[in-house]
């Protein structure tokens, strides 16, 4: 593990060096890279599929490690869309003249080195590497045990095209850690010295055992327990395409909706049209008692049951949701405010003042108004790939494209000042 951050560090600095040109270059050459190596990809990552199988790895985590041509050609589609990124670094983020004349200068620069821990995906690799390559930064991927074979000629196929496509390419700027021991997680993320950053990618113990054996800093969500609050002014139409859309089209992302909170001066008309949805889905509803109230006895085909205290902490990535009706928008926020994880959260209204209050009070990375919360993803805030999603309030918050894997200097431009 030393051996590798030592590798990474000095890769860093060479990385810094290049100019935009040249890394677009090998963003570009690493793209058609992935797509002629397709062959040799699919049979690596058919070993880890064989040997994950046989393992009893459950049919939804073998979906996420199976790559496929269409699955490489995302992948490679992915490197051209941050290509086609304007680069972040060397931006000037503040200029100022001091009375005495000394020009302060606060520039983007990459951060340095950076690790990626995530779980099963294996396209995650090419995504990560290729934005810590276009934002400057030096890269460490480990990746699950299960995905071990693909990520390894993943990230290979990426070198190997860089190296080809320019003379200047630090041939460890981008790296996968080689062995699947669980101990190299701690070793790796103590040297300080070397290690700048740490972002973990899974699920919430992957990520907690990550922030609590880290020496370095961790960029961070736990998990997405998201809300959407159904106004008393709401359109309750669009209230039930948003709410459909923030549940079921995709249950297992940490974006999601898990609770639907229901101002009480629509529930009794809105909670029997969005159930009767919700039941086509096969969605399993766990009310609190006034909800429970009014949607019992309405059709045999709900799936409901009384929600137990937990159940407002719980992210479900699965078909089941919590519903609670509250009697103002002050209450939906002190729920999502208690409740919550600060990921994302939305209001159905078409009160302004409504709207702004939610807006306003509720602490979360990203709050929305009339919107589902599906939103908040990197590619839709036009941001390109996703290096992940923070939830945090130190440092980068929300969706982390390019420019949330920079940091900055200040340049000082004298003629001779000296401090009196």
């Amino acid at each position: 593990m030393t051996h590798l951050a030592k590798q990474a560090k000095t890769a860093s600095r060479e990385l810094a060096k290049l100019n935009t040109d040249e890394k677009n270059a090998c963003l570009l050459a690493m793209a058609e890279a992935l797509e002629k190596n397709a062959d040799a990809i699919k049979e690596a990552n058919g070993l880890d599929v064989e040997t994950a199988a046989n393992s009893g790895l459950s049919s939804a985590m073998l979906d996420r490690l199976k790559l496929d041509d269409k699955r490489i050609s995302a992948m490679a589609k992915g490197l051209r869309e941050v290509a086609a990124l304007p680069d972040p670094v060397g931006k000037t983020l503040d200029e100022r003249v001091r009375p005495n004349g000394l020009k302060l200068q606060k520039i983007s620069t990459p951060i340095g080195v950076v690790v990626i821990i995530y779980e099963s995906r294996p396209n995650v690799t090419a995504d990560a590497a290729s934005l810590c390559f276009k934002s400057g930064n030096a890269t460490i991927l480990r990746g699950g045990k299960e995905a071990l074979h693909s990520n390894q000629i993943i990230a290979q196929t990426m070198i190997e095209a860089g190296k080809k496509t320019s003379a200047h390419f630090p041939e460890h700027a981008i790296q996968v850690v080689p062995v699947a021991d669980r101990e190299a997680i701690p070793l790796l993320l103590g040297l300080t010295q070397y290690i700048d950053l740490c972002m973990p990618r899974g699920g919430e113990g992957l990520i907690r055992a990550v922030t609590e054996c880290s020496k370095v800093p961790v960029i961070k969500h736990y998990k997405g327990v998201c809300h959407v609050f159904v106004d008393a002014e709401a359109d309750l139409q669009m209230a039930e395409n948003i709410a459909m859309n923030a549940k079921v089209q995709r249950p297992a992302v940490c974006n999601a909706m898990e609770t639907l909170l229901v101002d009480k001066k629509v529930a009794g008309e809105f909670l029997p049209r969005i159930a009767q949805k919700l039941a086509e889905k096969k969605v399993e509803l766990r009310c609190d008692q006034a909800a429970l109230t009014k949607l019992s006895g309405l059709n045999n085909k709900l799936r409901l049951k009384l929600a137990a205290e937990q159940d407002w902490f719980t992210e479900y990535n699965d078909y089941i949701l919590n519903i609670r009706v509250v009697d103002s928008v002050k209450q939906a926020v002190d729920h999502i405010n208690y409740y919550g994880s600060a990921h994302s959260d939305s209001i159905v209204t078409r009160n302004e003042a409504h709207a702004r209050e939610f807006l306003n009070d509720v602490d979360s990375a990203t709050v929305y108004w009339n919107a589902s919360t599906r939103f908040t993803d990197g590619g839709e805030f036009g941001m390109g790939a996703e290096i992940g999603i923070s939830t945090d309030k130190i440092g980068a918050r929300g969706p982390m494209g390019l420019a949330e894997l920079t940091s900055y200097k200040w340049i000082g431009i004298g003629d001779g000042q000296v401090r009196t």
